[in-house]
């Protein structure tokens, strides 16, 4: 009789303890940038490189962002996009992978992305429609083409986003 007066006792704290645990918080944490100042040389190469001061500003990010542990490093497939990715994504020991802004935001890359931390370069007219995504409306506009210092942090905390924009020259 003991003995089973014993178990309902440690089931019952065992069940009490349980129900007074802290719900899990899950934090997503997205740095999204527009490429460094592209080649632009040659007004017909859809796939130019980042020019001298490009590749300047790319060291710059990685400086900017080294205390940013990242989980990921996304890219959109140009030079221009890899090659602003790319020191950063050294710094933290990652392969760059690469999204499609066709698909952008959508649930897989919600899925993949989910509770980590990570940067994503793309383009003056892709990354306000992909933040705009995230946060879950209409706030930001295209980037001027002259504009290559914005940073749009945007943090989820259990389904809720928040956002800032820092513009960094």
């Amino acid at each position: 009789m003991i003995r089973y007066l014993v178990i309902i006792c440690i089931t019952f704290f065992s069940i009490n303890a349980l129900a007074q645990e802290k719900p899990h918080t899950e934090t997503t944490t997205y740095y999204i940038i527009r490429h460094a100042e592209k080649d632009r040389s040659d007004p017909s190469e859809k796939d130019a490189h980042l020019t001298q001061e490009g590749h300047q500003r790319a060291q710059d990010w990685s400086i900017i962002l080294q205390h940013t542990p990242f989980d990921a490093v996304y890219s959109t497939d140009f030079n221009r996009t890899k090659e602003t990715a790319q020191p950063t994504a050294d710094n933290n020991r990652l392969e760059i992978i690469t999204y499609s802004v066709n698909t952008g935001y959508d649930e897989a890359f919600k899925e993949a992305t989910k509770g980590k931390t990570v940067l994503i370069v793309g383009h003056s007219n892709t990354i306000p429609d992909f933040v705009n995504a995230v946060i879950g409306h209409e706030k930001y506009n295209d980037i001027e083409d002259s504009n290559n210092g914005n940073l749009y942090i945007v943090t989820i905390i259990n389904g809720i986003a928040s956002d800032q924009l820092l513009t960094i020259n």
